[in-house]
């Protein structure tokens, strides 16, 4: 992937050929397909007059330079440049990438189905540029997760902030707007808030955390052990029918007078096995570390099993500590010294204080919105949750590189972003501050200006935008793993949620139209 920080110049674009494609027959029937099928059309019509899809494309190329970069250098040989056939059969693949992840998003399918609808369908393989008429060929699942993994969150906020460009243009002389849309995207204001982005980890119960570590030392040793590479030990399917034993007493315990003392004991039993299958996956580890080119594994799939052995063996003692700390010292851990699951390390506990959502476990989100509704400004915050008066600097910092010339001219969020430095901090900037504030005096003055009163009603909304953004695009939980990989998947969320939102506005009318009425 490329690196978020490139200084590689952005490469040029060839002609690409033109194939002979398909044809998409009028289907009469139900308004639900003529309304998707409108919409696809109009999101077609987005990525073309944006420059999105172009954009895409030339930071597409300059990943694949950078990535062949790297190869040359580490094998030491010459840098090879792509032929003018090559990067053109390279730009029509990227472009796929992104009309393909997309469009998925959009349909909220997974790998495999969407694979299926896109097969049958002529609609999506249109939308996707895969309609040829010589032969139609279709991505599998394993492709469409290389799409969804084709460029970094921080090309991906280039992408986005070309499509926001593109939408907040004004109109041209002759009346025109890039996008054709009736009104130009305003930027001058937007309505930040945050939110909790669940992530995909147990409910943290302590005891739980030894399970898991023995499951992935156990699965991890039997593929070590399938290659011919075995120390001596019992077969790993018995430490983990162990496991599960202990575990079925633990739940168990909770309905027995004397709970507290068995939920102890099995403890004790979990902790002695663990770091027995420890030991054992430690062993098998450097064992296949030496030998690893007598097995018929890859260099990366060898260094992917030694990363997950050593990453678990390394978090497993502060997990026993921690459960033993809670069940048998009966003491609190502090939120901040929690391990809340042993793959994403930078879960966090989350009090929210709502009803029904008293502390949540996830990442901390922070989204802001223009008055239409379009995504602006996003942030994913990894491990603990930061306060919202620390998170408005940044946020501004990015949309005056977005905002495409027009300058920032309000800001409005909940109580929460109120503090004195960013109250000081939006007046020296000329920024119009329509955060509540915290104070109820200072609120009760506040309610006699008419804009602030109409921005704190506009702000309510942000709510809705938040709900729709979670449970209608990204989903609940986020099922990426690794917080790189989260924030490329919110980013690509956020595309596909302002395509969506932009090809529901209304389009401007052709001048003839215009003028007859």
């Amino acid at each position: 992937m490329s690196s978020n920080s490139s200084n590689r110049p952005l490469p040029e674009l060839v002609p690409e050929q033109e194939f002979l494609t398909g044809y998409v027959s009028t289907v009469i029937g139900p308004i639900e397909y003529r309304v998707w099928k409108n919409r696809l059309e109009r999101i077609d019509d987005i990525l073309g007059r944006s420059d999105v899809e172009k954009m895409f494309q030339r930071l597409s190329l300059r990943r694949r330079d950078e990535d062949e970069q790297r190869a040359a250098e580490k094998e030491n040989r010459p840098f090879r440049a792509l032929s003018a056939g090559e990067q053109a059969g390279y730009q029509r693949l990227s472009s796929q990438a992104l009309r393909c992840h997309v469009v998925q998003t959009l349909m909220g399918e997974d790998f495999r189905g969407f694979s299926c609808r896109l097969a049958e369908s002529p609609l999506l393989q249109w939308v996707c540029k895969m309609d040829r008429l010589d032969a139609v060929r279709i991505p599998g699942k394993s492709a469409l997760q290389r799409y969804s993994q084709w460029l970094a969150e921080a090309d991906m906020r280039k992408v986005i902030d070309t499509l926001l460009v593109s939408a907040a243009e004004s109109q041209d002389e002759e009346g025109n707007q890039k996008l054709k849309l009736a009104e130009a995207l305003n930027l001058e204001s937007y309505f930040l808030d945050t939110t909790c982005v669940k992530l995909n980890i147990h409910y943290p119960v302590d005891w739980v955390l030894l399970r898991d570590a023995a499951r992935t030392l156990m699965k991890a040793t039997m593929l070590i052990r399938k290659r011919g590479l075995k120390v001596r030990m019992d077969e790993p399917e018995e430490f983990l029918k162990r496991m599960n034993q202990l575990c079925i007493r633990m739940t168990h315990a909770r309905r027995k007078k004397d709970g507290k003392r068995v939920r102890k004991a099995v403890l004790r039993e979990m902790k002695k096995l663990s770091k027995i299958i420890a030991a054992h996956a430690e062993r098998h580890r450097e064992v296949l570390e030496q030998r690893w080119q007598e097995t018929d594994l890859t260099e990366g799939e060898a260094r992917q099993i030694l990363e997950r052995i050593k990453m678990v063996v390394e978090k497993l003692p502060a997990a026993i500590r921690q459960a033993h700390e809670r069940i048998i010292g009966e003491r609190q851990v502090q939120n901040d010294e929690k391990i809340l699951s042993l793959y994403e390390g930078h879960a966090s506990v989350y009090v929210r204080g709502k009803a029904g959502a008293e502390v949540e476990f996830g990442s901390q989100l922070l989204l802001g919105e223009s008055p239409s509704g379009v995504i602006v400004d996003w942030e994913l915050v990894g491990g603990k949750p930061q306060a919202d008066t620390k998170m408005l600097k940044r946020s501004l910092e990015r949309m005056q590189e977005t905002a495409g010339g027009q300058s920032i001219g309000a800001v409005s969020g909940d109580r929460g972003f109120d503090s004195k430095p960013n109250r000081e901090m939006l007046e020296k900037d000329g920024i119009y501050n329509a955060i509540c504030p915290k104070a109820p005096e200072e609120l009760k003055k506040r309610m006699k200006d008419g804009k602030f009163v109409e921005l704190q009603k506009r702000r309510s909304q942000t709510e809705a935008r938040i709900s729709i953004f979670k449970n209608g695009f990204l989903g609940s939980p986020l099922l990426s793993k690794g917080h790189a990989n989260q924030e490329r998947e919110v980013a690509w969320n956020v595309l596909a949620h302002n395509l969506w939102v932009i090809a529901r506005q209304p389009r401007a009318k052709p001048r003839a139209l215009a003028k007859a009425s």
